[in-house]
């Protein structure tokens, strides 16, 4: 394995040698070229590895304990989900907050993403993603990450916000350097969103509207108004949590469709899977990652953790542990078990995950009918961004026009 260029720490008294890897999850060995390639490998050795970078952190590698983690907020607490600790000006609400004090804010955003909500955005989001494909279907080829996947949800999260379109290019390169910058830049990103957010939160002030900024604005937890720093940190990880993940899924998945022609037909062929098969593909392309904070000492399976340690959480490797899923490199659309972890479990659930799966499910219904045949053009290399929320910086994909 290849050594990051960010540095090392020593390795804690309590941290077993045998567990040590030389590997930094912001910057995997080969992972710009093959991401999930990279991390599969951590799979091979124990269930837990410690890594020496942006402070020192564990790393579990299967299903089972990922899934134990994600559900006991004591001891893994979700009060600083980056590393290094600490490295941005506030935290991210209703996120970075365990319960007992996580539920009311949770309660805030949960109407706005229940079904019937997101219900009404099917109509948007079909035309929109119509015009989309409409746009660079007569071209024969397109940069699909610039020209899809970061339109289209972009576009229904601006709806979503009532924000301006014209704004989107700007928080979208926030969003980026908050989940795939330098740890610098990630607080950075905090500090320039804080800034745009300010005359937003004015604005709804004034003006409250039918949107979801407005229901934070003038959100009340046991009659009270929210705190200035809690409300800013609710607008914070709204826009931080709508502007990328599910444009890194839709990359992931068109890549996979454009080697897979016989996935293609099967779709094609079988639509009444397409719910199924959307589950298979976000067990396999989870985009997200988030780190633990150990809140005391505590011992699991052999494991001494220490008060303060970090433990780096990766779904991907959850979807990849062939202890939990046989053969599960291989996507199976007729996999009868795709329970998976990909939106996170227990009381920090993804709240967006009705709205993501039915991006998803848009995209491939009106892609693989409109563009029924394409694969990634030779010579263009795909080209992959690891961070906290890993996806494909560059696809290029070709059809016969």
């Amino acid at each position: 394995m290849h050594s990051s260029q960010n540095p090392k720490v020593e390795r804690p008294a309590h941290v077993p040698p045998e567990l040590v890897v030389d590997f930094d999850v912001y910057d995997p060995p080969g992972g710009r070229e093959d991401l999930q390639g990279a991390w599969r490998r951590l799979q091979g050795g124990p269930a837990f590895l410690w890594a020496p970078y942006h402070g020192g952190y564990w790393i579990p590698t299967r299903a089972a304990d990922i899934d134990y983690i994600q559900r006991n907020h004591d001891p893994f607490s979700m009060r600083d989900v980056t590393m290094p600790a600490n490295s941005r000006p506030t935290r991210g609400l209703p996120l970075e907050a365990d319960p007992p004090e996580h539920g009311p804010f949770r309660a805030i955003l949960n109407p706005w993403f229940a079904p019937k909500r997101i219900g009404e955005l099917k109509g948007f989001t079909r035309e929109l993603a119509v015009e989309l494909i409409e746009r660079v279907r007569p071209r024969g080829e397109c940069e699909f990450m610039s020209e899809f996947a970061l339109q289209l949800p972009i576009a229904i999260f601006m709806r979503l916000t009532r924000l301006p379109m014209d704004d989107r290019l700007e928080l979208l390169r926030y969003a980026q350097m908050s989940t795939r910058g330098t740890p610098a830049e990630r607080g950075e990103s905090f500090r320039l969103m804080m800034a745009y957010l300010g005359p937003v939160i004015a604005e709804r002030r004034a003006h409250p509207g039918d949107d979801l900024l407005s229901r934070v604005v003038h959100a009340r937890i046991d009659e009270r108004p929210l705190r200035e720093e809690d409300l800013m940190s609710m607008l914070l990880i709204i826009l931080f949590g709508g502007l990328d993940t599910v444009a890194s899924t839709l990359g992931f998945i068109a890549n996979f469709f454009a080697a897979s022609p016989a996935h293609r037909a099967q779709l094609r062929a079988h639509p009444e899977l397409l719910d199924h098969a959307i589950e298979e593909l976000m067990r396999r392309f989870p985009p997200a990652n988030t780190a633990r904070t150990m809140t005391r000492d505590f011992e699991y399976r052999g494991i001494r953790f220490k008060a303060g340690d970090k433990v780096y959480v990766s779904t991907m490797l959850a979807g990849m542990d062939e202890s939990r899923y046989p053969d599960a490199m291989t996507i199976d659309f007729s996999r009868k078990d795709v329970v998976h972890q990909s939106f996170g479990a227990g009381p920090h659930r993804c709240p967006g995950a009705i709205l993501a799966k039915l991006e998803i499910k848009v995209f491939l219904e009106e892609w693989l009918g409109r563009i029924p045949e394409f694969a990634v053009k030779p010579g263009e290399a795909v080209r992959y961004g690891p961070g906290q929320v890993n996806c494909i910086e560059r696809l290029v994909l070709c059809w016969p026009a």
